[in-house]
């Protein structure tokens, strides 16, 4: 059946057998049942769910947090709990004779989603955000760091901490079992980060052991920039404890390993070599590594080849004077190399592997299945890149600089474990972002034109989706379960050519789980609800398609009467929408800069929302990509430039009550582009009022096409050119899914009435 048809007189499960037969036309096609989906892409099929997902967040270090949920394809439970799980740990803790032991969210490449595989603390706390980090004293009741200052001040603890930040305090309460864990909200008041926390504790610890305090990491899954950080911390600490404490024990106590030291050393880092992660050795039925192949991303939608690629790198190389590049995020090497994966990391079409580039030779490690399909082999031997197993890259890491003392090597500590960086002397390192990094933020040609078609055929979708939806609500008068919007919804999207997964876990929050900002629809969750004509839903939800990815977020009300605090609040979201998207700004103007544009509105009413506005999005990569972030927070000074692509969801929520996100993806351009605003003929053009002043200004561009609901709008809060934009951006909407659409198909019809000019007073 044509996709574009009407599904009305079906029901939900020939819907689902309905998608198959339409998607069996396309390259890209899925079998959907109620729970999962297989999607098939010319070699094999391989199961995969959509319904997964508590809380996501940033485009990581230094970035902004933002609204998304998190992958939770979680991994097999089994029945132990709490208590005994910390208890084995403790009992190996001991053998292995260490203090402490930190567990993050990282897999060895510091992935903001990972494979089922590495999801340790999700194993060990139940808690599966994709933002947080655990910490386990051997001591369940042991010594707590003595807070003096007058921002921390915590609760009797039970030897077992969870940092987590606001995204996830709702659900990290309700999973934490709290006889075991307690639960610190990192950003809040008197709360300590991980770093002062440990500090601090190894103060305590050395005053009343005499001992340093041993902290067991595993280097593979910990950034270097945080083992610097931390060790920092400890030799600050113990500097502080010699000012503090002159009764002569400092000098004796200074003496580890043989090394005397000035000060104390109060803290160390046990890497514990030769032993496994320790939350592997008591996870019984651990999932294993996964291996899937990699396929070839066609030059037609990757815009450069490989070889163009390394010689950019090789020329940035030879300017920092570097003999050797590493690559450890997974979606460098996918961008590097020019192909994609699915089933690695559920939702990422990214595989597991590194990367290195030095003058003579472009290195790829990972497993030899991957590289086993044809394609694959004949793509990377005609880019001359060499596959060398996985685990060596440490050791060939090693050898380049025995080689020749003169050889640097370019790495970003940010961005690389500690394994694969603390086998570089400081004087062989040089620790800057690496030269991917900006390539894969500003698209090519190629790249930002696949980007525009993947948001026109997920128009589309939603048109279908919507029409669906609406017809079932309002018609059938039909409640609808959050799970059921999540499927039919990715149901829709498979329709599309080239759909290959969603490009996150979709967010389906009906009324109070709107304000949830990492919701997760789950059939038998308590929590679970059903859309009908009373309440509203917030749905926050994109795809992967060969050519591009999408986000998008919508609030959608289907009832009559919709209070007007939630009218007034809806339309001061959407004000901040489009102020960040009307803004004309100078080139090189970091993120943190149009932030306030977002949440002005929201400030003269005295409310405000706790995520990031933007994140950056890759091109048929992650959908949340850096280095870029539009955020309230100053820390991420990456500045904006032409060809970056960039989320923009300014949001409300009010606990127990509802949520209001309206999300759209913009690309950055000119504002001399063919899509620039007219200017009156009295009025000189933006271009030569960019060469008078000596700047370069820039604009966004929309790529999300999709209606945003006119009748939960406020009309008296709206300004005329404010409703100018949303006229505009419904006929562009119009223009470009429209021709994707049947005519007088139900989508059709639902188009043509969220399009129409919005009616003025």
């Amino acid at each position: 059946m044509n996709p574009r048809c009407s599904l009305f007189s079906y029901s939900r499960r020939s819907v689902l057998l309905l998608t198959l037969s339409s998607a069996l036309r396309t390259r890209s096609f899925a079998f959907l049942s109620t729970t999962s989906i297989q999607v098939h892409s010319g070699r094999s099929a391989r199961p995969r769910s959509f319904l997964g997902g508590v809380g996501r967040a940033i485009w990581t270090r230094g970035g902004s947090l933002d609204s998304h949920s998190d992958l939770t394809m979680e991994p097999r439970q089994t029945m132990i709990g709490a208590g005994e799980k910390l208890s084995r740990m403790r009992k190996t803790m001991k053998e292995w004779g260490v203090d402490a032991y930190l567990v993050p969210s990282d897999d060895p490449h510091l992935s903001e989603y990972v494979p089922a595989a590495y999801m340790r603390r999700g194993f060990l706390t139940d808690f599966h955000g994709s933002a947080g980090t655990a910490l386990v004293l051997t001591d369940s009741h042991g010594t707590r760091p003595a807070e003096k200052t007058e921002d921390v001040d915590l609760e009797t603890g039970k030897g077992a901490y969870l940092w987590t930040d606001s995204r996830y305090f709702n659900e990290a309460s309700l999973r934490l079992d709290p006889k075991h864990w307690t639960l610190m909200k990192q950003g809040q008041p008197k709360v300590p980060t991980i770093i002062k926390f440990l500090s601090k504790f190894a103060t305590e610890h050395y005053k009343s052991q005499g001992m340093p305090l041993k902290v067991g990491i595993d280097p593979y899954v910990h950034s270097a920039s945080f083992a610097k950080e931390l060790n920092e911390a400890f030799e600050k600490a113990a500097r502080d404890f010699e000012v503090n404490h002159t009764d002569g024990t400092a000098e004796a106590a200074g003496t580890l390993n043989g090394d005397v030291a000035k000060s104390p050393v109060i803290g160390v880092i046990d890497t514990l070599e030769g032993k496994p992660n320790l939350v592997d050795s008591i996870w019984d039925g651990r999932p294993e590594l996964p291996k899937n192949p990699f396929r070839v991303q066609p030059l037609k939608y990757a815009g450069m080849t490989v070889a163009d690629k390394v010689e950019k790198i090789r020329s940035e190389m030879t300017e920092k004077k570097a003999t050797l590049a590493v690559f450890g995020a997974l979606d460098d090497v996918a961008y590097l190399f020019n192909v994609r994966c699915m089933g690695d990391v559920e939702t990422c079409p990214v595989g597991i592997a590194y990367a290195t580039v030095s003058h003579d030779e472009v290195t790829l490690y990972c497993d030899q299945e991957k590289v086993q399909p044809n394609e694959v082999s004949a793509h990377l031997t005609e880019a001359k890149v060499t596959v060398k197993p996985y685990d060596q890259i440490v050791s060939d890491i090693k050898y380049h600089i025995s080689s020749n003392t003169r050889n640097k090597v370019w790495l970003d500590s940010t961005r690389s474990n500690y394994a694969v960086s603390r086998v570089i002397p400081n004087s062989s390192l040089i620790d800057a972002q690496n030269p991917i990094t900006p390539m894969k933020a500003c698209k090519n040609p190629s790249e930002m034109e696949g980007m525009r078609r993947a948001h026109i055929v997920d128009g589309a979708a939603m048109a279908n989706f919507m029409a669906w939806l609406e017809h079932t609500l309002l018609v059938e008068e039909r409640s609808v379960s959050e799970v059921e919007i999540d499927e039919v919804l990715t149901g829709y999207r498979a329709q599309q050519p080239g759909f290959y997964e969603v490009s996150f876990p979709t967010i389906a929050g009906v009324g109070s789980n709107g304000a949830i900002v990492h919701y997760r629809a789950a059939e038998g969750s308590e929590l679970l609800k059903y859309l009908d004509k009373t309440q509203p839903i917030l749905i926050d939800s994109g795809g992967q398609y060969e050519y591009g990815t999408t986000d998008v977020t919508r609030t959608w009300h289907f009832g009559e009467s919709p209070s007007e605090e939630f009218k007034e609040m809806y339309t001061r979201v959407l004000k901040g929408n489009i102020g960040v998207d009307s803004m004309i700004f100078p080139e090189n103007t970091p993120g943190f800069v149009l932030d306030v544009f977002a949440r002005k509105s929201l400030w003269e009413a005295g409310k405000d929302y706790g995520h990031g506005t933007g994140h950056g999005v890759g091109a048929a990569l992650n959908v949340h990509e850096g280095p870029h972030s539009i955020s309230p927070h100053w820390a991420n000074k990456e500045v904006l430039k032409k060809g970056m692509v960039t989320s923009n969801e300014p949001g409300f929520y009010d606990d127990g009550n509802f949520g209001i996100r309206i999300e759209n993806l913009l690309e950055i351009v000119d504002v001399n582009s063919s899509n620039a605003d007219a200017t009156t003929n009295d009025e000189e053009p933006p271009s030569k009022k960019q060469k008078t002043q000596g700047k370069k200004f820039l604009k966004f561009a929309k790529l999300t096409m999709i209606p945003i609901q006119k009748n939960l709008i406020n009309l008296d809060l709206m300004t005329e050119s404010e409703l100018d934009w949303l006229d505009a951006y419904h006929d562009e909407v119009f223009r470009k899914v429209s021709p994707l659409l049947e005519e007088s198909s139900p989508a059709m019809n639902w188009l043509i009435k969220s399009c129409s000019k919005i009616e003025r007073k």
